[in-house]
């Protein structure tokens, strides 16, 4: 059996006397997209930075790989293929759509952060830069990133993840903040994204997790109560009782 590409082991988080992670095991497979569900302060957000390298865990361990990197920092995850989009879009408003990509190129190739007027004319990073645009439904589009739409900026967002040469996506709600035309747009181009990348996907919209995701995996306190297809979490009396309702 193949192992995982992501696997987390008793993974305990506090803050204070605050557990936000509390003794959790979970797995993302090759090729799987597996979505995390569940009420707000469950503690999927503090989980994905523990993912990312932005929290450090108290206990426990994260395998990438079969390369242990509990104690990695970000930016070696991010060398190794694990790139996040976040749940508040962070872009860089004064610059250009390629702009904001060819940084990530930059940091993904380890150059130094050169003065950006230069970085920006180097067509090592902006050709990478325009090819992630192309992917998210964004080529062509010569505009600043402050004066695109929300939902531009979530796709810009992901390019940047994109341009990073991911082996897994971290995508922190993808689609928050968006209106019904700008989540359906988001969900077809996840849909595309799907046949090329592992994803974690943390997300409220329940009909994209049930139409993106090979299993769901329900987190509350900190724990997960039910992993299984979507099928099964959906029918999951303890997962109806405790986040999706009766309906």
């Amino acid at each position: 059996m193949t192992a995982p590409l992501l696997q987390v082991q008793g993974l305990v988080k506090r803050f204070g006397g605050l557990i936000a992670t509390n003794n959790l095991d979970l797995s993302v497979g090759h090729g799987e997209t597996l979505a995390l569900i569940g009420p707000n302060g469950a503690g999927k957000t503090s989980l994905i930075a523990q993912l990312q390298g932005d929290l450090a865990p108290n206990g426990g361990t994260i395998t990438f790989d079969g390369r242990d990197i509990t104690r990695a920092p970000a930016h070696r995850r991010a060398r190794l293929g694990l790139a996040r989009s976040f749940q508040i879009s962070s872009v860089f408003p004064e610059f250009s759509l390629v702009g904001n990509v060819a940084v990530a190129v930059q940091a993904r190739l380890g150059h130094s952060f050169r003065f950006f007027r230069d970085a920006s004319r180097d067509r090592a990073l902006t050709d990478p830069a325009r090819e992630a645009l192309d992917s998210v439904g964004l080529a062509g589009l010569e505009r600043r990133a402050a004066d695109v739409s929300h939902g531009e900026r979530r796709q810009l967002e992901l390019a940047m993840a994109l341009a990073m040469r991911p082996r897994l996506l971290l995508l922190d709600e993808p689609m928050a903040g968006m209106g019904r035309e700008d989540s359906a747009r988001m969900m077809r181009l996840l849909e595309k994204l799907k046949a090329s990348y592992a994803m974690l996907l943390v997300e409220h919209d329940m009909n994209a997790v049930f139409a993106l995701a090979d299993r769901v995996a329900v987190l509350v306190a900190g724990q997960t109560i039910a992993t299984g297809t979507p099928g099964e979490v959906r029918n999951d009396a303890a997962v109806r009782a405790a986040y999706l309702g009766k309906r």
